[in-house]
């Protein structure tokens, strides 16, 4: 992938097999709602998942009641956006591209991280996640080997039926103490070290299981997608910006930012066979996968979604713009999903449009976003945006999200340099 230093082999060989997305993104910066977006094809304002956490704590024991209600709301929805609606209103499920596979004949296997209950609520056939904060059983994957996953495709292969792997791994943040030595040197921090020696670690679980599809003659049969849910920064690599440092846990303008460290990711779709290696020059967002899976497996995706066929070179080169949003990471307000709005943003050419939206933040997380208080747009806490027609065609000036204009602003525009 052209990293100086990390070494990643495996992800190499899979990017030069098939379509490269070098301007990836995902819809949200963080685990969860990233997460659920992948699977629903939807924007966490739609689906209701907007954080990690729901308001009252992270680690508290009552963590888990005041949880259950979100998760309801993710698998079976009622018909209102933004989770506003009464719990006498008519009930229907949200799109689950794992549930649309499975009702048509697929095998399914979860592993890694999985936020919203067991494997099994997620529609899952067989999995790991048992139903705990983050994945729990799960997050076994990559770190104690890849027994649970190879089973599974043994078994696919001899029930003869085709089959789904989620394959989301936990690698940090205590790689190998082989890959640690390989890249800890004088001049080098030891967060930075850690970090390259999980991204290789990952590199290798990787190159695994592609051997396994290898091994019993499926690579040709098997389209693969490799996407992050979001980005991160090692926190000494921002020792020289002052301000960044009220937030000690990773680098502010990574992870639950709406800057390029957090929301850009590489997306890899490769098919032997019937996909022709190609670096494409349009923009791919985590909001694709549905539509894209569905189209790859004979299937039709649900109507409403705003994602593309990523095998579709015409529908990638005619996007012009792409968006997103964040809320505050860990302080979910489930029915009133905006009062923790944080940041809308799109994209359109170079250029990053940043809206600035003031939610509330009752975590020490707030320390992520708090120093921005630059005359950017922005909407105070219940001020609910007002929807606007489709941009024009330069990002810099008139590229806004369909929910996020409000009257009298004046844009913030990051600079993306390729």
């Amino acid at each position: 992938m052209g990293h100086p230093d990390i070494k990643t082999p495996q992800l190499d060989k899979l990017a030069s097999s098939g379509l490269r997305f070098d301007k990836g993104y995902v819809a949200v910066p963080l685990c969860r709602p990233s997460l659920a977006s992948i699977v629903t094809g939807q924007f966490p304002v739609t689906h209701g998942i907007v954080g990690n956490d729901v308001r009252s704590g992270v680690y508290e024991d009552a963590r888990e009641k005041l949880d259950k209600p979100l998760r309801n709301h993710f698998h079976q929805l009622p018909s209102f956006t933004n989770c506003r609606a009464s719990p006498t209103a008519e009930l229907h499920q949200l799109p689950s591209f794992i549930k649309r596979l499975t009702t048509n004949g697929y095998l399914a296997h979860q592993s890694g991280k999985w936020w919203e209950g067991s494997w099994q609520d997620g529609g899952f056939t067989h999995g790991m996640t048992k139903g705990e904060r983050h994945g729990d059983k799960g997050l076994d994957i990559g770190r104690e080997g890849m027994g649970p996953v190879n089973d599974f495709i043994d078994h696919a292969v001899e029930q003869e039926q085709p089959f789904f792997v989620w394959y989301a791994p936990f690698m940090p943040h205590n790689p190998p103490e082989r890959l640690l030595q390989k890249y800890a040197k004088d001049g080098r921090a030891l967060d930075v070290a850690k970090y390259y020696a999980m991204v290789e670690w990952f590199d290798e679980t990787c190159g695994q299981l592609m051997d396994k599809l290898d091994e019993k003659g499926l690579r040709e049969d098997t389209i693969v997608l490799y996407i992050c849910d979001n980005g991160w920064g090692a926190t000494s690599t921002t020792l020289d910006w002052p301000r960044d440092q009220a937030f000690k846990e990773y680098a502010m303008r990574s992870k639950a930012s709406p800057y390029e460290n957090g929301t850009r990711t590489p997306v890899l779709v490769s098919w032997p066979g019937t996909i022709e290696p190609k670096n494409m020059e349009g923009y791919a967002h985590s909001i694709d996968l549905f539509p894209t899976i569905a189209a790859a497996a004979g299937l039709k995706a649900p109507n409403g979604l705003q994602g593309i066929n990523l095998l579709d070179e015409q529908a990638v080169n005619e996007r012009e713009c792409i968006f997103g949003s964040l809320n505050a990471s860990h302080n979910i307000n489930v029915g009133d999903t905006d009062s923790t709005l944080q940041y809308l943003w799109c994209i359109e050419d170079d250029w990053k449009l940043l809206l600035r939206c003031h939610g509330e933040d009752t975590t020490h997380y707030k320390k992520l976003h708090e120093w921005e208080h630059r005359a950017i747009p922005s909407l105070q806490p219940g001020e609910r945006p007002r929807r606007k027609q489709r941009p024009r065609r330069r990002a810099s000036r008139n590229c806004r999200p369909s929910q996020s204009q409000n009257r009298g602003l004046a844009p913030c525009r990051e600079k993306i340099h390729r």
